[in-house]
């Protein structure tokens, strides 16, 4: 093996090779089983192949509810453990339970019981292999940074911190200023060398190179691509690693971020967001109907005042409509004028803080759903005073309302309430990459995110 072709894992496909296995080992396992135990109640066979498809399907889905597919979890043999028995118990719940596309139910219960822990050890073997071997700094990638010496040290530190996985071997600053750093500086003339001696696989640059690179440095990449090894701008590392954009507050260039995902004009994936909004709308207020006199029970006791709240909000192409909710905050919490909620504001109820855990503050915007003034996935709707104050410090913020803002959304699960200008900014990367890359499947990702965040009371 040479060493440009040391073994290396992209985040994507580690999550992919983490979903082929589980099944594989899965499969294999209850294989083994029917082949040499007196185990009927599943089996791969040719006529009812769909048993396995049925199985498969339920790993992978509700694994992602439970982080599974998480790579910091997955790296972690305590929090993949909880993660395992969650998604074994679920998984052989549903499958027992869906019927005509699962095997009958055998007569012996002593073979559900190994049916259950077939999956549970199953998965724990592969997933105490992949942390051992395939999750360990072995595995790093191996890269040279490219960039303009102010610059430089900033955005090795920002890329180290989003994924571990990177191991910068040296950097190159375009102008040859010499930096001091615990990471080696290499100089243009020995680029080449640098990158066959030290096993890279990988070249960086950063989005300024264009504007402070020669012709020779140019024909130095240019020999250093043809031999094999990748270039690639720090903008799209830092989007695929991170999955939000490399967005300052003071960007002012759209252009950067086009194109916009196609599914935004796509009217067939239109046609079906909106069907799938109104189909959970009536689902959701149904819910809401049924828990409304226990909720009406326990906003008397600790919530004091009124049940629900009417509050404006900016919607899509900068139109406002009022936003409906459950109250969580005290009675008159704006007085004072409009502030950020934070994390452990001590304007929520009692009350309040079980309903924004659970998110059930958020279930009467369904209505707003039905009215298609939200969708159910999209940006959070802000409110105008925001909206106004953030614009003034952050140029691009209102280029999320080009979509329909939505009940959750690619910012709310993977980041926590804007208590800042900074927060702002954060959520704003996130909101610009769902609409730069939205699609059904990001979308259902948010879908399972969101069951996640619902399912163990991880809201704010």
């Amino acid at each position: 093996m040479s060493l440009n072709n040391k073994i290396h894992f992209e985040i994507s496909e580690r999550k992919i090779l983490l979903r082929i296995f589980d099944v594989f080992f899965v499969l294999g396992t209850l294989h083994l089983i029917s082949h040499f135990f007196k185990f009927d109640y599943f089996s791969i066979r040719q006529d009812s192949y769909y048993w396995a498809i049925l199985l498969a399907v339920y790993i992978t889905v509700i694994g992602t509810v439970f982080d599974m597919y998480n790579l910091q979890t997955a790296s972690n043999k305590y929090q993949i453990l909880k993660s395992v028995i969650l998604t074994t118990s679920v998984t052989t719940l549903l499958y027992l339970l869906t019927p005509f596309f699962t095997p009958v139910l055998p007569s012996n219960r002593l073979q559900i019981i190994l049916f259950y822990f077939a999956i549970l050890f199953a998965i724990l073997i592969w997933r105490n292999l992949y942390i051992a071997f395939l999750a360990t700094n072995r595995f790093l990638k191996r890269v040279i940074f490219i960039g303009n010496s102010k610059k430089i040290e900033k955005l090795i530190e920002k890329l180290i911190d989003a994924n571990s996985h990177f191991q910068i071997v040296g950097f190159v600053t375009t102008d040859e200023k010499e930096i001091e750093s615990s990471i080696p500086q290499i100089r243009f003339s020995n680029l080449k060398d640098a990158v066959f001696s030290n096993s890279v696989s990988e070249i960086i640059v950063s989005e300024e190179i264009n504007k402070s690179i020669n012709l020779e440095q140019y024909e130095t990449l240019l020999q250093i691509l043809e031999s094999g090894t990748i270039i690639r701008q720090y903008s799209d590392v830092y989007e695929q690693i991170t999955n939000r954009l490399h967005l300052q507050s003071n960007d002012k260039e759209l252009f950067k971020f086009f194109p916009f995902s196609r599914s935004n004009q796509n009217k067939l994936y239109l046609f079906f967001s909106r069907f799938f909004d109104i189909l959970f709308a009536f689902v959701g207020l149904s819910f809401l109907l049924i828990i409304l006199p226990i909720l009406f029970l326990f906003n008397l006791v600790w919530n004091r005042g009124p049940m629900f709240y009417v509050q404006e909000r900016i919607g899509q192409n900068g139109i406002p409509f009022n936003i409906y909710k459950l109250r969580s905050m005290i009675v008159n919490a704006e007085k004072d004028g409009a502030v950020f909620a934070s994390t452990n504001d001590s304007r929520v109820t009692t009350f309040g803080k079980f309903i924004r855990k659970s998110r059930l503050d958020e279930i009467p915007q369904f209505i707003n759903v039905l009215l298609g003034e939200m969708a159910l996935i999209g940006p959070r709707p802000e409110r105008p005073v925001f909206v106004d104050e953030i614009a003034k410090k952050i140029p691009l913020y209102q280029t999320r309302h080009v979509v329909k803002p939505g009940l959750t959304g690619w910012a709310q699960v993977n980041y926590s309430y804007g208590e800042s200008i900074e927060d702002s900014l954060m959520k704003l990367r996130y909101d610009l990459f769902y609409i730069k890359h939205r699609s059904l499947f990001l979308d259902l990702n948010i879908v399972l995110k969101t069951l996640n965040t619902v399912l163990f009371f991880k809201g704010q």
